[in-house]
């Protein structure tokens, strides 16, 4: 089936799935990060503390997924979806309101585990669920939701915060919260599957069948990718969470950096596209082993980058491994494990990536102020994702002859 005929056929639920991705925008961290220094100024907040404040709310939030995960087995999309916007319209204005430091914390819990948490998951999880045969293409258009937050709210931000105070701003991201909510109601109004999922409504994993979370959880395969799945929350994010630092110690200004932010979001949809149809074809075991190498020779090009221009150059790096992440970790779980229970398992998943990202925030704002530099951090960074490929590919090959089915 050609692209456009796919997307035309199967556009409400496709454009649900990017809608999700991009509502969760108001969780993720390069989006709380652009408020970074109104907060800390107003609450006086050093590096690390403001790092342990958001550390404290993303670690409680990734607890929270284990179980808030599964219940994409439970409700659909369209019912589920619904309450997790009134929750992050909720958080938003939680975030506007803190009256004093420690009211942070709850804010960025709840922004956390509705938004990059419970809105990227839903997204990922019906898209795995909906779709079989182009499960590749469809969680590769899906996750143009969290390219294109990614290229417009920044710049759109940081423009917004020169004439308004940061906590206006938050309101006005409850309220375009709740707009999206009678859209999905709208998209998701049919309460079917897509049809190029009408065959079969479930695909089997490893060994021809359904794997439950305990079993996963006791396969030697997940504990190989454990490394795999941290890295690009915990250090991606943690690129975007220090942007103004890493900015400053390059001598550069914010704006500078954040003018760069379209290129990352455009090699990055490219990369998510790229990815999509390779998966429909040969699938995600002989792409895991491989696909954070150019993440690695990012970390290392942010560290020895003089100029924008090489920044530039690690951002087109960093996006060609974040565009590839989404449709292959989330490809990963269903191909491997099967459908029938993917939202438990892929809660763990995402329970692993929200703990990733904030260990890399709270990581990083720590050795900040311990006087390690972010240039040094981040060739140890680019290390860490040179050994995640030598850990999934290993994984890979402890299976021997085992495979998905197909």
């Amino acid at each position: 089936m050609r692209l456009i005929d796919f997307i035309k056929q199967n556009a409400a639920f496709l454009s649900a799935g990017f809608l999700l991705t991009f509502g969760s925008a108001f969780g993720q961290t390069f989006f709380i990060s652009l408020f970074a220094g109104e907060i800390r100024a107003e609450f006086g907040l050093s590096h690390a503390l403001w790092g342990q404040i958001y550390a404290i709310g993303t670690l409680a939030s990734a607890l929270v997924m284990v179980w808030s995960g599964a219940l994409t087995d439970v409700f659909r999309i369209r019912a589920l979806g619904a309450m997790i916007l009134v929750g992050t319209a909720g958080a938003c204005l939680l975030m506007a309101a803190a009256p004093v430091w420690w009211a942070l914390v709850p804010a960025i819990f709840f922004l956390r585990v509705m938004g990059q948490g419970m809105m990227s998951h839903m997204g990922q999880v019906a898209m795995s669920r909906w779709f079989v045969a182009t499960r590749g293409k469809a969680l590769s258009i899906a996750s143009l939701g969290f390219s294109v937050a990614e290229a417009t709210l920044p710049i759109l931000i940081v423009a917004i915060l020169v004439w308004f105070d940061w906590r206006l701003v938050w309101v006005g991201c409850a309220v375009f919260a709740m707009i999206l909510l009678p859209i999905l109601q709208r998209l998701l109004r049919l309460e079917r599957t897509p049809q190029d999922d009408a065959k079969s409504a479930q695909s089997l994993g490893l060994e021809g069948r359904h794997w439950t979370r305990h079993e996963v959880l006791r396969h030697r395969l997940f504990w190989f990718m454990i490394p795999a799945l941290l890295g690009p929350p915990a250090f991606n994010t943690a690129f975007f969470f220090q942007q103004v630092h890493y900015a400053e110690t390059k001598g550069w200004t914010h704006l500078e950096l954040v003018a760069l932010f379209p290129l990352y979001t455009t090699i990055s949809v490219a990369a998510a596209f790229g990815t999509g149809f390779v998966i429909d074809k040969v699938g995600t075991r002989k792409l895991m082993p491989i696909y954070q190498f150019p993440m690695a020779l990012g970390f290392v090009a942010f560290s020895l980058a003089q100029t924008p221009w090489g920044a530039a150059f690690g951002l087109m790096l960093m996006a060609m491994g974040a565009g590839a992440n989404n449709p292959i970790t989330s490809a990963f779980w269903a191909e491997f494990y099967g459908t029938r229970n993917i939202g438990a398992i892929k809660a763990m998943g995402t329970a692993i990536m929200v703990l990733g990202s904030a260990i890399g925030p709270g990581l990083t704002g720590s050795l900040i102020t311990a006087g390690v530099g972010i240039e040094a951090q981040m060739l140890w960074i680019a290390g860490y994702f040179a050994l995640t490929c030598i850990a999934a590919a290993f994984g890979i090959a402890s299976l021997r002859t085992s495979a998905p089915a197909t």
